[in-house]
C-alpha cells in the first residue's frame, strides 16, 4: 500500500487526539472553577472531533484506523490522577498538566507535518495543528492568569 507511511502518521495523530480527549476530560473532572471546567470539556470534545476526522482520512486512504489512545497517553492520564491526589486537585495543577499534554501534542503534529502526506491529509493536519496551537495558548493563558490565585 503506497499510503502506509501516511496512515501510520495519521494513526499517531489519532492516538494524540484520543490522549487529549481523555486528558482534558479527566482534568475537567478535577477542577473546581466552572469556567475552566467548561474550557477543558470543550477542548476534550474538539479532540474527539479531530480524532474522528483523522479516522475518516485514514479510511479514505485505505488504511485501518487506530481507535484508542497511546500507552504514553495512558501513563499521562495516570500521572494526572496521581498529581491531582498529591496536590489536592488544584486548578493550577490541572492546567499545568494540560499544558504539558498540549506541548506533547504540538511536537507530534510538527513531526507529522515533516512527513510526506497526500494533499488532503496534509490540509487536515495543518488545520488541526492550528487548533492544537490555539488550545495550548489558551491553556497557557489560563494557567498564567491563575498563577497567583489560591486553589
Amino acid at each position: 500500500m503506497e499510503n502506509t507511511q501516511a496512515v501510520d502518521t495519521l494513526n499517531d495523530l489519532i492516538e494524540t487526539s484520543k490522549d487529549g480527549q481523555y486528558g482534558f476530560s479527566l482534568a475537567a473532572e478535577h477542577v473546581r472553577d466552572g469556567g475552566i471546567r467548561n474550557v477543558l470539556q470543550r477542548r476534550s470534545q474538539e479532540c474527539a472531533q479531530a480524532a474522528d476526522e483523522l479516522i475518516a482520512c485514514v479510511h479514505d486512504l485505505g488504511g485501518k484506523a487506530e481507535h484508542s489512545g497511546s500507552a504514553s497517553g495512558a501513563a499521562h492520564r495516570g500521572w494526572v490522577s496521581l498529581r491531582s491526589a498529591l496536590t489536592g486537585k488544584t486548578d493550577q495543577a490541572m492546567l499545568e498538566e494540560c499544558e504539558r499534554g498540549e506541548d506533547s501534542a504540538l511536537a507530534r503534529y510538527r513531526k507529522a507535518l515533516e512527513e510526506p502526506l497526500p494533499p488532503t491529509a496534509r490540509s487536515l493536519v495543518e488545520r488541526q495543528y492550528i487548533g492544537v496551537r490555539r488550545n495550548h495558548d489558551q491553556i497557557k493563558a489560563l494557567r498564567d492568569s491563575r498563577r497567583d490565585r489560591p486553589n
